[in-house]
């Protein structure tokens, strides 16, 4: 076992190179910032590539694509979608079950920069204290919402996303989304480690069920090679999902096949091993699959 780095990610970064040991981070945020800027593109400069926003949108006045938590929302409030809309909800889904339900999270969501921030702050301070909320806390949340929206007819979570304050934020003038976007970077300062995209966002839960039938995943071809340095423990916005594949338990293979794993890739980004690589959830790596074997003959 080699020492402990002061910089988490620094021996990816002495063996890859700073740019490939954040590789993964660098597209991820050009993903996030690109896709805000194609939606403010319209309001700020005229160009209206996109209308809408991230629940609801219209490309080049061809390409619909609508939110799937929204449009149950809108079931339950007893409005009746259009056909459109349908069609939007029907691509969506379809996308996220091929790349993974929380690659929203990470790759979309535009908050997920703000919490990913408070959790640098966090490492880079090494703040340890706050609460621990279960991981079922975001399906209690999910279910409040659904349950709100029946009962009062209204497509409830939007009365306090942070997505859909920041869009109109950016638009109209931030206002009380300032407020609401530093209540969630302070309560995962403060008050519990990636407590809001982890525990609390009925969105990222949302997805979580859809992506338990996703195809993409991050796989463990050299896990074998790891050297317990604990840099993607460190990192990963939901660590518990790593240790079943890395750790073999219970004859795990080498795929994280739990649904609220992100995709973000920053496991991949920092291991100097190259113990993670994304790939199909159909595929699991040969080498692995001959040490198992060996093992089982051994026992």
């Amino acid at each position: 076992m080699s020492a402990p780095s002061q910089v988490i990610g620094a021996d990816a970064i002495a063996e890859k190179g700073w740019l490939q040991a954040h590789k993964w981070l660098i597209l991820r945020r050009a993903s996030q910032m690109g896709i805000l800027l194609v939606f403010m593109m319209g309001p700020w400069f005229g160009l209206w590539v996109v209308k809408g926003n991230l629940n609801y949108s219209y490309t080049l006045g061809i390409l619909p694509l609508t939110d799937p938590y929204l449009l149950l929302q809108s079931l339950l409030a007893f409005r009746l979608p259009e056909t459109l809309t349908l069609v939007g909800v029907f691509l969506v889904i379809l996308f996220y079950v091929l790349v993974g339900g929380r690659n929203y999270c990470s790759w979309v969501c535009p908050v997920n920069m703000v919490t990913d921030f408070a959790s640098w702050l966090r490492r880079r301070f090494g703040l340890k204290a706050g609460i621990r909320l279960s991981s079922s806390t975001r399906y209690w949340m999910l279910g409040m919402t659904l349950v709100v929206s029946v009962l009062t007819g209204t497509i409830a979570w939007e009365m306090l996303n942070p997505v859909s304050m920041l869009h109109r934020g950016l638009i109209f003038g931030m206002g009380f989304a300032w407020m609401i976007l530093l209540a969630v970077f302070l309560f995962d300062l403060f008050v519990a480690q990636r407590g809001w995209c982890g525990h609390v966002c009925p969105v990222g839960a949302f997805y979580s069920l859809i992506g338990k039938a996703s195809v993409l995943r991050v796989h463990l071809p050299k896990r074998e090679a790891c050297n317990n340095c604990m840099d993607c423990y460190a990192v990963c916005p939901e660590f518990k999902v790593i240790k079943p594949a890395l750790k073999a338990v219970d004859g795990a293979p080498p795929i994280i096949f739990d649904s609220q794993c992100t995709n973000c890739g920053r496991c991949i980004d920092v291991c100097s091993k190259d113990v993670f690589a994304f790939g199909p959830r159909f595929r699991v790596s040969v080498d692995s699959s001959v040490g198992r074997i060996a093992q089982a003959v051994q026992k």
